[in-house]
């Protein structure tokens, strides 16, 4: 029941850090230029890593888009989610592995333009050498899941 409470209670949060209403030019278009993203910190994830939400709800099975940016030197250990995610990295290079722990030698390093599908509840992980900007999108409703509850830095 604690765990279903914490994954409900992220994607509230996340939900809530829906595009503003001046993105919503009208019901049909969408445009927005990087300097109108508004990166706030995520608290699902390790210190350090940044959120833009630029479609969502993520709490609802709908369409959504989000941004996140990593610091070099990042990890996020290994965890699933729910829904399928596809991944585009936008800048730097993000490093994928699947498995239940994070291990640096079994991961692929995706560059600038690569793209990553994971399947729903397919347990993988990531890490950053720099800063790495990648985009996830999918149909919600979205949540992470650590394999090692430890991990989880919501219950630190």
């Amino acid at each position: 029941m604690k765990k279903k409470l914490a994954v409900l209670s992220v994607t509230l949060a996340l939900a809530c850090l829906g595009p503003p209403a001046a993105w919503a030019q009208s019901a049909t278009h969408m445009m927005v230029t990087p300097g109108e993203l508004n990166w706030t910190d995520v608290p699902s994830l390790p210190a350090g890593a940044k959120l833009v939400v630029i479609e969502g709800p993520l709490n609802e099975a709908v369409p959504f888009t989000f941004r996140l940016k990593f610091p070099a030197n990042y990890q996020i250990p290994a965890h699933w989610h729910p829904a399928i995610e596809h991944v585009t990295v936008i800048s730097g290079t993000f490093n994928m592995g699947t498995g239940d722990k994070l291990d640096r030698s079994k991961t692929k390093a995706l560059s600038a333009g690569s793209v990553a599908i994971m399947q729903p509840k397919t347990n993988h992980f990531a890490w950053t050498k720099a800063e790495t900007i990648v985009q996830v999108h999918g149909v919600g409703p979205w949540a992470i899941n650590y394999v090692n509850p430890a991990d989880d830095p919501r219950k630190k």
